[in-house]
């Protein structure tokens, strides 16, 4: 009698080597117990009229089979045209655009097209939670640099950042404006790290899903989106990994792009082709119309932000979180230890039982979960009545 085969196991080792998404988790728990949920970062207004209507628009006028796989091109030339207005580049959208299903693809695909075995990725962190499993996925290893927290925000050791850097190392995801601290890289930063992508010849893949969601030190000095491929040497190594979701307010679209010298762009597009096919035609149409809005819109969107901002960061140092002002993207990462518990995940299933409010345990954007443990996250992408009823509840924390 044959012998038996050996119990394999049934998941993978990729799969095994990474956990589901807190973010998401922490929505379904604010659904259970009623909380205020600032903890997944998509808007809870209305998405602007005319967008929904250009999408609607679309719909009508049957653009509902399948579009050309790296996207509508009326879409790609509004992406180049924008792209050159805001960014100062000059961008081919028949040969250097993929557009994507929202930029959580976009960035795996450019990484799997680009990254082999064996390669090492350097990532900050603490990091947005989807990207050591890209790196994983792609079969390479990522390493990790802190972001430290200060009184004014999060900076990082340069020396450390260079020693991160070997013959191994084949790529850097950037977050700028940062998720989940809301840092915005300074032009010296970004001047370092270019200089290290061009030494180790390395490329940058840099996610600028909040590039319009900056604030400066006050309103009379607002802080301008400097993209790390705009400086000497980049535009030839750097993905720009884009998305609708945050900037428009559709978040559940899932309409993104990869901007990417032709070479990459052939290989993403690819990967690209083989992962979803293409992202959905009408809402392409419908973003080539929102990329066209004028200055003033994302004038009154900063601005708007700012102003959402400036209720809950005051209202958390009220209550006893140690925080600083995001620069920008649009959450707020806070010092939990004057509360005395043991951990984040305490706290938060303390906070959204007990106190109505959810946020994100700081442990889920660290390799190493316990470097977070005294941190949570909090978002400030909604409505006024939602932030209200979270100041309100947050209040029951204040200490003293």
């Amino acid at each position: 009698m044959p012998e038996p085969t050996p119990t394999r196991q049934r998941i993978s080792r990729k799969a095994a080597s990474f956990t589901e998404s807190v973010i998401r988790e922490i929505t379904r728990e604010a659904l259970k117990y009623g909380a205020v949920n600032l903890g997944q970062g998509f808007p809870d207004w209305e998405t602007p009229k005319d967008i929904k209507q250009a999408a609607i628009d679309a719909i009508l006028a049957d653009h509902n089979q399948y579009a050309v796989t790296w996207g509508v091109k009326e879409f790609r030339e509004a992406i180049a045209k924008k792209t050159m207005s805001y960014l100062g580049l000059d961008i081919d959208p028949e040969s250097e655009i993929t557009v994507t299903c929202g930029s959580t693809e976009g960035m795996i695909a450019a990484m799997m097209a680009t990254v082999d075995a064996g390669d090492e990725v350097v990532v900050f962190e603490p990091f947005y939670e989807n990207y050591a499993p890209d790196a994983i996925l792609s079969d390479a290893t990522p390493l990790y640099v802190p972001l430290y927290r200060t009184e004014n925000g999060f900076v990082f050791d340069k020396e450390q950042l260079a020693a991160a850097f070997n013959s191994r190392t084949r790529a850097m995801i950037l977050c700028h404006p940062n998720n989940p601290t809301g840092k915005v890289f300074t032009r010296d930063e970004l001047e370092f790290i270019a200089d290290l992508c061009r030494e180790h010849n390395v490329y940058c893949f840099t996610d600028e899903i909040y590039e319009h969601i900056i604030y400066g030190v006050d309103e009379n000095d607002p802080t301008t989106h400097t993209s790390i491929a705009t400086l000497p040497g980049m535009r030839e190594r750097t993905v720009i990994v884009n998305s609708l979701s945050k900037t428009y307010s559709v978040t559940g679209w899932r309409v993104g792009y990869c901007i990417a010298p032709a070479d990459l762009t052939s290989a993403i597009r690819k990967v690209h082709d083989f992962l979803t096919v293409g992202a959905a035609n009408p809402l392409q149409r419908a973003g080539a119309y929102a990329l066209g809005l004028p200055a003033e819109y994302y004038t009154s969107l900063q601005k708007e932000y700012r102003r959402k901002r400036d209720i809950l960061v005051p209202a958390l140092k009220d209550a006893g979180f140690k925080c600083a002002y995001p620069e920008g993207a649009y959450y707020v990462m806070a010092d939990i230890s004057n509360f005395g518990f043991k951990n984040d995940v305490e706290f938060i299933g303390h906070l959204v039982r007990e106190i109505g409010v959810a946020a994100v345990p700081g442990s889920s954007f660290y390799s190493d979960g316990s470097k977070g443990s005294q941190l949570v996250r909090f978002c400030f992408c909604k409505k006024d009545e939602t932030l209200d009823a979270a100041v309100e509840r947050l209040a029951k924390l204040r200490i003293g």
